[in-house]
This record gives structure tokens, sequence and C-alpha cells, in this order.
């Protein structure tokens, strides 16, 4: 995973990537994350990198489902 993060990053680096902007970021998204387990995988990763754990809608509570936007609105945006 943290490879495939690794090929994305450099080929947005060094093909999308423009003079004036900054170099991407990786984000590794996780159900649920082990502290330890996350710093022992990228330990040796010396990019910038976000990590962070989501919810999908089946785990959030009413007032929160109330905040997103019906699901036909979003597929009319793919």
């Amino acid at each position: 995973m943290l490879t495939q993060l690794a090929g994305y990053l450099r080929i947005l680096d060094d093909e999308v990537r423009k003079p004036n902007e900054n170099p991407p970021i990786g984000i590794m998204l996780c159900k649920s994350a082990n502290k330890k387990f996350v710093e022992y995988v990228i330990q040796d990763y010396n990019r910038p990198m976000g990590v962070a754990t989501y919810k999908t809608s089946a785990d959030m509570d009413d007032k929160l489902k109330k905040l997103l936007p019906p699901i036909e609105d979003l597929e009319k945006l793919l």
C-alpha cells in the first residue's frame, strides 16, 4: 500500500505538478488505525503524509447523516 502511494506521488510530482505548486502529500485513510502500526509502517517514509480514520455513512449518527447531500446529488457529480 505504501509503495503504491509512493508511486502515485512520484508520478504526480514528476508529470503533473507545475513549477509554482508545492510537492504532493500522501493521505492514508483508515477505517480504524492503530497508532503503533501506522508509525511502524511509515517510519522510513520521508515525504509529508496525513493519516486519518474515517466513518462511512452507516457508522454516522443521524444528526451527521442529515448534513450529507442526497446520494442522487452526489451521483450527478460523477
